[in-house]
């Protein structure tokens, strides 16, 4: 059977945000940027230049920048055989673009293009479907980062845990331990207090005011075989963060492993 990638994939969504055009390309084009509101990112900003997104220990995805035009419009390709571990011939490369379009009132409209093609096989429609949920929150963050934080930089804080059990209710166990609320509502999470922004499906963000100021992401995810993953991940921005995520992010570990999921 021909690997010739044939099949094509295609997700496409707008978002408004806060901010110029110089702004907005400063937090989807360059590597502090990106790693303010996304994965942590490593960047030569130009066209041609390397790209790397850390997903996780011993995980990240390879790229290259193949469109550059600030501040309007961004591309790039992502190695999607290699990330997944599949036949070099089997998968194009996952193109990403980015265009920026100012509005009346100081916001601009992103519009996001994510595109490749496959040979068809079900596991391809399945990472598609699941593209969509994943990707499209993460931008929740682009706008609170461009509302209260543009230009800052980021020290990342982030602990996971797996649990036995369903997503939901693993879920349903994470937001009542830590006293998540509604959309508006100032919360304390562990010793630390904000305003929840957004509330998704198995995700709360928050917009933390203190001890440091930053963003929170709070959320349960399935990872298969009937087990499924707790995670914070917050993007902090003050001079103290480092300090704060050296003595933290320990604790968080140990306590997202400690959540009892009732059977």
């Amino acid at each position: 059977m021909s690997t010739i990638p044939n099949v094509p994939y295609r997700l496409e969504f707008s978002v408004e945000v806060p901010g110029t055009p110089e702004q907005v390309w400063q937090a989807i084009a360059t590597a502090k940027g990106m790693s303010a509101w996304f994965l942590p990112t490593e960047m030569e900003e130009r066209e041609g230049g390397s790209l790397h997104f850390t997903m996780g220990p011993e995980m990240g995805s390879d790229g290259q920048v193949t469109g550059w035009d600030p501040p309007r419009r961004l591309v790039y390709e992502e190695d999607w055989a290699a990330l997944m571990g599949k036949d070099p011939e089997a998968l194009s490369p996952l193109t990403s673009e980015f265009l920026v379009e100012a509005q009346s009132g100081g916001t601009c409209v992103v519009r996001v293009t994510s595109s490749g093609f496959g040979t068809g096989a079900a596991w391809e429609s399945e990472f598609w479907e699941d593209m969509g949920p994943n990707w499209i929150p993460f931008f929740d963050n682009l706008r609170l980062y461009l509302s209260h934080f543009p230009g800052q930089e980021a020290t990342l804080l982030e602990a996971t845990a797996s649990h036995p059990g369903d997503a939901q209710a693993i879920w349903v166990t994470l937001s009542n331990a830590l006293g998540l609320g509604a959309e508006g509502e100032t919360v304390e999470v562990r010793g630390a207090t904000g305003r929840v922004e957004r509330v998704a499906e198995r995700q709360t963000l928050v917009r933390l005011t203190a001890p440091v100021p930053g963003m929170l992401s709070i959320f349960a995810y399935a990872e298969g075989d009937s087990t499924a993953t707790a995670g914070v991940r917050a993007y902090l921005f003050s001079a103290d963060a480092e300090d704060y995520v050296r003595r933290e992010e320990p604790a968080w570990r140990t306590w997202l492993q400690g959540l009892t999921v009732p059977a």
